[in-house]
């Protein structure tokens, strides 16, 4: 054995043996130099992205100040890993210890992960964070992610999202054959079942897509972020939404660098993620609020529009006929669906008598 490490076990050993017979509190972090874990956390956002990017700095700054610094986590932005929908394999092989993205976005590695965004015609935030952690729906995220060496935790919802910027008005079905349209999830899923050419864009490339007409319209989030990014510019018509009413974004952890932080860490890191989230979301929400105001005042040539009745006929006909298709090819899939409808129908009908009931009554 090292000779200087006897020596440290030794005056330890001492130290110990005083203490414990003059009744002295000790702790054992106190005679034992307090390990610093330092993790790297890949996000598909760009640097200083408002509100996505907010939440995994106030994540990464609770863990911290929590922690008395023994949990130190660094952000790098999309502009510094340079894969920004590249964070699912980062993390599952450890190249990044944790991540922040959208679960829908690996539905083309493992389709049962776009089931833990939103999904069209579903549950709201409140629903579905109670689903979440009260309905079953943290353990059927595990199972879909621990096969690949993650864990995955809800990472701040954007609340309703809206229906995407339209260069062109939609009248009918038929107007959506061929669009070239970003929209990711099982709602692309749903527009190419109508004939339209769904495709998945990194946020930072999506103006620019836009603007060439690379695409015909997008779906990106709602007033809390759009505005930002300009989109209002150059597609007139915004429609409202009905694809995703409560999209919850991911915290994405490395199994491995999770089962080795301490007992206290893990949990420390699980409360960070848990209140960032949740801040995240009232953040969007109070965006969405002061960005809508300034549409009505600021921006009059937007045109808000609703799609026709014969489009949501059409859309939710190819939700139901592509859910009951991923449900026979995949009991797992099926396991899923069976759960959010359950949870849905009798949650739903509180929603309905509750707040549903509040605001029927105001507008009256």
């Amino acid at each position: 054995m090292n000779v200087m490490k006897r020596i440290a076990q030794s005056a330890l050993k001492k130290t110990l043996i005083v203490a414990m017979a003059t009744g002295a509190m000790f702790s054992t972090q106190a005679f034992a130099a307090e390990k610093v874990y330092r993790l790297k956390l890949a996000e598909t956002w760009g640097a200083n992205f408002p509100i996505f990017g907010d939440a995994t700095k106030n994540m990464a700054k609770m863990a911290n100040e929590m922690s008395n610094g023994r949990l130190e986590i660094r952000i790098d932005s999309a502009n510094k890993h340079k894969a920004p929908l590249g964070v699912f394999d980062m993390v599952k092989s450890g190249q990044y210890d944790m991540g922040h993205s959208g679960s829908y976005y690996w539905k083309g590695k493992v389709p049962n992960t776009l089931y833990f965004t939103s999904m069209p015609f579903g549950m709201l935030p409140a629903e579905q964070y109670a689903w979440f952690y009260y309905g079953g729906g943290m353990d059927l995220m595990n199972q879909v992610y621990s096969p690949h060496n993650l864990l995955s935790f809800p990472g701040g919802n954007t609340e309703f999202q809206m229906g995407g910027w339209f260069q062109k008005e939609i009248n009918s079905v038929d107007d959506l054959k061929g669009l070239k349209m970003r929209i990711p999830g099982f709602a692309g899923e749903i527009m190419a079942e109508l004939g339209a050419k769904p495709t998945n864009i990194a946020p930072g490339e999506l103006y620019t897509a836009l603007e060439r007409r690379t695409i015909d319209a997008l779906e990106w989030v709602g007033p809390s972020l759009d505005l930002r990014m300009g989109f209002h510019k150059i597609a007139p018509y915004y429609y409202t939404g009905w694809h995703e009413p409560g999209s919850e974004l991911q915290f994405l952890v490395n199994k491995q660098v999770w089962e080795k932080l301490p007992a206290d860490l893990q949990e420390i890191l699980r409360i960070s993620m848990k209140t960032a989230a949740y801040d995240m979301y009232i953040q969007a929400v109070h965006e969405s609020g002061k960005n809508w105001a300034s549409i009505k005042t600021e921006y009059p040539n937007v045109k808000v529009k609703d799609f026709p009745p014969e489009v949501m006929d059409a859309l939710r006909a190819a939700n139901d006929k592509l859910l009951k298709e991923h449900a026979s090819q995949d009991p797992l899939a099926k396991e899923i669906q069976a759960s959010q409808a359950a949870y849905l129908k009798e949650v739903r009908a509180w929603t309905d008598i509750s707040t549903k009931a509040y605001l029927d009554n105001e507008a009256k």
